[in-house]
């Protein structure tokens, strides 16, 4: 008789299936449990420190001897025995409330993760899969179909990126022993040319806005290369027109429906931009603009010290500044313009312009200068032709 591993129990023929029919004079009539093996592991939790007891079947002794050791090798790397048969949706709705929930990612980034969570990752045919039937190849159906359904590259990466985060967690929950997204290598995302406009044409679209209470905004925009959530983050002490710059310390953002500054991604966010005497002039302006408003709202103002606001003082909807550029975009008869479009423009004049990309990469917050070498690769072949014709001027060729 083979020796037993440690926590084996022993390992017999089974005849207590709840359908086994019942035995009748001494003999059990004839059934599909009859001539099955079962065993049993039991092993310390290493969560919980508790005794447990996990059963086997097989059509042998050796398979039920086989499965066990298994499960025994399993548990000596601290992991479950066997991975748990819920389903992925199951796990997903537990996960979000619990595991995402505590999470130190910012608030938005919750809410995106659960939205594409319950979106794209818990209906069939993935969601329905148990956590124990999961396998590297469901995960490249996924990616598959999201690229059949027309998904951008971007999202596609974000999915897989919930999706690794969600079984990160079944493998720290003991469900699983091992995270099969993690043998699927992360989608990657074809970065094209950043939508960028002409300096003639910045200056077309903010004389269309000319009017519009978010003209100030927009002139911010073009003139720092800020976020849109970072520009009306911005407060009054974040800005010092004696040193002409302004500090960037917060993101402005809807959250759950109220506007809330968060903490930007990264450390680099954080950061003091200079400003153009155009744009210190404009600010300058605006202020006293301000000032009159608070006087003509009176007691319905409330003191936000906000740099762009309502006409009672409240931070401004990220969704309003959209709408004045698109309306301004028309007016200038621009096509496919974002908020985003007027940093993208601002970069792209500083590299031409010759600033270093290190700089420039430190001026937009980007976490690493591969990130600012990425989106605007564009511009290399121009701002290389320029250092050549600065080359042969200096030699005198």
């Amino acid at each position: 008789m083979a020796k037993r591993t440690k926590g084996e129990g022993s390992v017999y023929r089974r005849h207590d299936h709840p359908t086994c029919p019942p035995v009748v004079g001494g003999v059990r009539p004839a059934h599909r449990c009859a001539g099955r093996w079962k065993g049993a592991l039991v092993y310390v939790d290493p969560l919980s420190g508790e005794r447990r007891r996990t059963v086997f079947y097989g059509d042998l002794a050796s398979d039920v001897r086989e499965k066990m050791s298994a499960a025994a090798d399993r548990v000596a790397v601290d992991a479950p025995p066997v991975d748990s048969k819920i389903s992925l949706a199951a796990y997903v709705d537990r996960w979000s409330a619990t595991t995402l929930a505590a999470s130190d990612r910012k608030q938005t980034t919750k809410r995106l993760y659960a939205g594409l969570a319950r979106t794209h990752l818990s209906p069939a045919p993935l969601g329905t899969q148990g956590l124990d039937r999961l396998k590297p190849s469901h995960v490249d159906a996924m990616i598959l179909q999201l690229r059949a359904d027309g998904k951008s590259g971007s999202t596609i990466r974000q999915v897989y990126t919930v999706l690794r985060a969600v079984l990160d967690g079944a493998v720290r929950d003991q469900l699983v022993g091992r995270n099969v997204a993690a043998a699927v290598k992360r989608p990657k995302v074809e970065t094209g040319e950043a939508r960028h406009l002409p300096p003639a044409d910045v200056r077309r679209l903010l004389d269309a806005a000319e009017g519009s209470r978010y003209h100030p905004l927009l002139v911010l925009l073009a003139g720092t290369g800020l976020r849109r959530g970072e520009a009306l983050a911005l407060k009054w002490s974040d800005v010092d027109l004696e040193a002409n710059t302004v500090r960037v310390r917060g993101t402005l953002s809807r959250v759950d429906g109220d506007l809330v500054v968060t903490r930007p991604k990264t450390e680099k966010s954080l950061r003091t931009v200079p400003i153009p005497a155009s744009v210190r002039a404009m600010l300058k302006q605006h202020r006293k603009g301000q000032l009159h408003e608070r006087v003509r709202a009176a007691n319905v103002w409330t003191e936000t010290g906000y740099v762009f606001t309502t006409e009672t003082g409240q931070p401004c909807d990220p969704r309003n500044a959209l709408r004045a550029l698109t309306s301004a975009s028309r007016k200038a008869d621009l096509t496919a313009i974002g908020l985003h479009t007027l940093r993208h423009s601002y970069a792209t004049v500083m590299l031409e312009a010759g600033t270093p990309l290190k700089v420039v990469s430190e001026l937009l917050g980007h976490n690493s200068i591969s990130v600012t070498g990425d989106i605007y690769g564009h511009v290399s072949d121009g701002a290389a032709r320029a250092a050549v014709e600065r080359l042969s001027d200096a030699l005198g060729w």
